[in-house]
């Protein structure tokens, strides 16, 4: 079943790739990506598929392609 996960996004990080919880409970997904051409995007998805134990292609952004606070569906 489907769930939906709110995600803030450090692109062009040094010290990415890693998932970690900030401070407002959010997780935070820091990458070494820069946002351009969708290359940070398909990094999260990559990334926080990792950090989940679970195929990249089960982990798609829906909301914020263009925002740092984005609104990711993961089935499980």
């Amino acid at each position: 079943m489907p769930r939906t996960l709110r995600i803030r996004v450090k692109p062009g990080s040094r010290r990415g790739p890693l998932v970690e919880t900030g401070d407002d409970g959010l997780l935070v997904v820091v990458v070494r990506e820069r946002a351009v051409d969708g290359a940070a995007n398909s990094a999260v998805e990559r990334v926080l598929a990792e950090h989940l134990g679970l195929a990249p292609s089960r982990v798609t952004i829906t909301r914020g392609q263009g925002s740092r606070i984005k609104t990711v569906v993961v089935d499980d």
